[in-house]
């Protein structure tokens, strides 16, 4: 039973929303329209009662008027009542009932059924008025007259139509000018309310075409409306956030194609090497390892940046042995065979994961290995806050001028030096130390060559 009586609610329901207006223009104009008729329904129906009383008001007024003037014809001084015959009374006399003693002595020729409704008024007695619907509707008053006969009253009777006319004619105007009134008033607020959306239009096509080409353009620069300002405020922070996740997927993408340069190399290598002519089984297996160990590196390097991007794992607990870790890195990195790549220090455990420590000090040792003149020293130290690495080159040094800028994404301080890189290493080594709790720095002292050292915590 439920069920039955839900589905038909339902359809309602369904049918209503289909029905409804599909655009905020549409659908303030239909309120305003609904609120429009409910309050020019309450006036009229308010006017037209007003009016319709008004209307008794005045046939009550004229019954009593001519009440008063038949009064003057009738004799009530003596023992008897008399009515006093006047010339030309015949309009005096129209629609008038006298009575003496609840007794008709005058009565207006063919009556008929309205003569009962005027005896029952008069055998009522006082100053009385009812609306009668004989043949038509009236409206009977009676009037006692004044002297010693007090029993004596007159009856008096108008009929309403011309008053149920003016009526009519009122209320068929009032809703002919309701109906205008809500057609305006529609008209109107449609006019009204797609002027005040036009800016927010315009906004939101702005919007969309500085999203789609990062443009630096807001609307905070614009005056507007204390509305259309809070709207522009908002769009404002949507575009600053859109421009933010553009800036971190083109870092990620940069910071990718940097990090999986190196093993992609040894990767295509060691397969050029392997196709140039027949290898013995050994060294097929040797290729093989190298291969894995490469591919291996690069599942790291994904795992790790795309964890650090997402905001994951990056700085979930672990340890590490620095220096076996610092060696296995040096023997994995394709170093010119004019250079020499030491490694030394203490045995040090550093409290981040070992994909972590290679992701941060890799570009620091290729970028050292890109610009060193001979030597490339990577030491493990210890330090009050954790422990160090440093990395250190006897190559041309960091402009002093660029010092400032040097870890700045896509900055480079020589981009036409003839080495490759898109200025993404250094960064990316300090995003990631700073995810861990550590940091690298630049020692802008060290002569010759460049100093950078990674802080990280102990493990």
């Amino acid at each position: 039973m439920s069920g039955a009586y839900l589905r038909p609610r339902c359809a309602t329901t369904a049918l209503l929303h289909r029905l409804a207006p599909r655009t905020l223009r549409g659908r303030l104009s239909l309120v305003a329209l609904i609120s429009a008729a409910l309050l020019m329904l309450v006036l009229t129906v308010a006017f037209n009662a007003a009016a319709q009383h008004r209307l008794q008001h005045q046939a009550d007024d004229e019954l009593r008027t001519r009440a008063a003037a038949v009064a003057t014809t009738v004799d009530t001084s003596g023992t008897t009542v008399r009515v006093l015959e006047t010339s030309h009374d015949e309009l005096l006399d129209a629609n008038v009932w006298i009575y003496a003693d609840r007794r008709l002595l005058e009565e207006p020729p063919n009556a008929g059924t309205v003569t009962r409704v005027a005896d029952a008024l008069a055998g009522r007695g006082g100053q009385r008025c009812v609306s009668a619907d004989v043949h038509g509707p009236f409206r009977l008053c009676s009037q006692p007259m004044p002297g010693d006969r007090s029993d004596a009253t007159v009856v008096t009777a108008l009929d309403l139509s011309p008053y149920r006319s003016s009526a009519d004619t009122l209320l068929l105007g009032s809703f002919v000018l309701d109906a205008v009134l809500l057609a305006c008033t529609y008209a109107l607020t449609r006019l009204a309310v797609g002027r005040a959306l036009r800016p927010v239009r315009t906004m939101t096509d702005q919007a969309t075409q500085w999203s789609a080409v990062a443009s630096e353009e807001r609307f905070g620069q614009r005056r507007h409306p204390a509305e259309l300002a809070r709207l522009g405020t908002s769009l404002d922070a949507i575009l600053d956030r859109i421009r933010t996740i553009l800036r971190h997927e083109r870092q990620l993408t940069g910071e990718l194609s940097h990090e999986l340069r190196t093993p992609l190399s040894r990767i295509i290598a060691e397969l050029d090497w392997w196709q140039t002519r027949p290898r013995t089984a050994d060294q097929t297996q040797a290729a093989h390892k190298v291969i894995a160990d490469a591919a291996e590196s690069m599942r790291t390097i994904c795992d790790t940046l795309l964890d650090d991007a997402r905001g994951g794992t990056v700085t979930a607990p672990g340890s590490v042995e620095v220096l076996s870790t610092l060696r296995r890195l040096t023997q994995s990195l394709d170093v010119p065979g004019h250079l020499t790549v030491t490694v030394d220090g203490p045995p040090l455990v550093a409290g981040v994961p070992p994909a972590l420590l290679e992701r941060i000090v890799s570009p620091l040792l290729a970028n050292a290995c890109r610009y060193a003149h001979s030597t490339v020293a990577v030491r493990a130290c210890s330090d009050p806050a954790g422990l160090g690495v440093e990395v250190i080159d006897n190559g041309p040094g960091v402009p002093p001028s660029f010092a400032g800028q040097l870890f700045e994404p896509g900055r480079r301080a020589e981009p036409c030096d003839g080495h490759g890189g898109a200025g993404l290493g250094l960064p990316l080594a300090r995003r990631l130390a700073r995810s861990a709790g550590g940091e690298v720095t630049y020692d802008p002292g060290h002569t010759p060559g460049a100093r950078f050292v990674v802080g990280l915590p102990a493990g």
